[in-house]
């Protein structure tokens, strides 16, 4: 299939993702790119923006707005140039689905092709049908890769309200989470790095309720934040990146924000039977040092 790589306003850090793709000379015997910024391509981008160079799937990476121009044409005019004849459009990165970071740029009117974090916009409605939205600062390149290798082969991706494959994004980051015993039991870490303890209820962790399968598909097949001690930044979500990233905001010893599908009553049940256990196993091994 013919893959056309257009970026917005972006940093490139999907891309750079994506070039970490362990199997990825095996991945460009399958796919050819007509272009891409980085990886060598048939086309350069002059020719993609005077021309409509035939092509199967668009990636968009970065933020879109009106005013931002790749070879002097406005971004938005190359995306309907190509939507009109491509099978599939795919949003690569929290940037090109939500806005992200750049919803703060210079630039008018920076969003994600389709939505404003939450916000559907009723841009581009022509194209909803087309459209797979891969949320991620960056996005996993196992999910970029495995998503199109299932529209190669015409797979029926089933999506959530956010156009996203339930496959990844089903699931929350806490799923899978070697932390899970010490977020039941509220025993929480105290210093960044450390194996043993839970960083939701004071250190920012969003992973309850970030729909990301961090903790299923691990990055290197290694590792993932919580694995390695630092708390999810929820960056698959729409209002990513939120303030005091490292900090759970409370009302009254309440978190703010609570895991998905529990709400506050039964919250306060769970952490009131919670308090009748002490758990020694659990505590010493956070300060057996």
């Amino acid at each position: 299939m013919r893959v056309l790589w257009l970026s917005a306003i972006a940093c490139n850090g999907n891309t750079h993702s994506f070039l970490n793709y362990p199997y990825i000379e095996q991945f460009l015997n399958d796919f050819e790119f007509i272009y891409h910024q980085v990886i060598d391509s048939a086309y350069s981008l002059e020719d993609i923006v005077l021309n409509q160079i035939p092509c199967d799937i668009l990636l968009i990476e970065g933020a879109i707005s009106r005013e931002f121009q790749r070879a002097d044409v406005s971004v938005i005019e190359i995306i309907e140039s190509y939507s009109k004849i491509v099978q599939k459009i795919v949003t690569v990165g929290t940037c090109a689905t939500f806005g992200g970071i750049f919803r703060e740029s210079d630039y008018e009117n920076t969003s994600g092709l389709h939505f404003n974090q939450e916000k559907s916009l009723g841009n581009f409605q022509d194209i909803l049908d087309k459209t797979v939205s891969l949320s991620g600062c960056p996005v996993h390149p196992e999910v970029l890769v495995n998503t199109l290798y299932a529209i190669k082969k015409s797979v029926n991706l089933k999506l959530d309200n956010f156009l996203r494959p339930k496959e990844f994004y089903a699931y929350t980051v806490h799923n899978g989470c070697t932390r899970n015993e010490y977020f039941e039991y509220k025993v929480d870490n105290h210093k960044f790095g450390e194996l043993e303890g839970c960083m939701y209820y004071d250190h920012g962790c969003q992973a309850p309720y970030t729909h990301a399968s961090c903790n299923k598909i691990l990055w290197n097949e290694v590792n993932s934040k919580t694995r390695a001690g630092l708390p999810c930044m929820g960056c698959t979500e729409p209002k990513f990146p939120k303030q005091n990233l490292f900090e759970t905001k409370k009302n009254m010893g309440i978190p703010e924000y609570l895991p998905v599908g529990v709400g506050k009553r039964t919250y306060l049940t769970l952490a009131g039977i919670t308090k009748a256990f002490n758990i020694q196993r659990l505590q010493k091994k956070l300060f057996d040092d």
